[in-house]
């Protein structure tokens, strides 16, 4: 998987970083938003998407996976949308490809 464009964006390059989980799973959905929504996202989802990135690893696939929702709603709602992007890279729906 290519590494999102993070030149010149020092936040960008960290949530990049971060994105890195040592689980191919969790990273290619958590840097799939990075990738398709982070630039056009506001201010607070931005946020929304560096505290996803506190969670520890088991819960944050149980999310990101169905397996569990989280009880804050605009929380549940970037998952929503991270598993979106995921979904229309599978099915060439959306911007690049995803190989897994």
């Amino acid at each position: 998987m290519a590494d999102p464009p993070t030149a010149g964006d020092p936040e960008r390059s960290r949530l990049a970083w971060r994105c890195r989980r040592g689980m191919k799973e969790l990273d290619a959905l958590l840097l799939a938003w990075l990738q398709g929504a982070y630039d056009s996202a506001g201010a607070e989802d931005r946020a929304r998407f560096a505290a996803l990135l506190v969670l520890p690893d088991p819960l944050l696939l149980r999310y990101l996976t169905g397996v569990e929702r989280p009880a804050d709603a605009a929380l549940s709602a970037l998952i929503d949308t991270i598993s979106t992007i995921m979904s229309d890279r599978r099915s060439g729906g959306g911007a690049g490809t995803f190989a897994a």
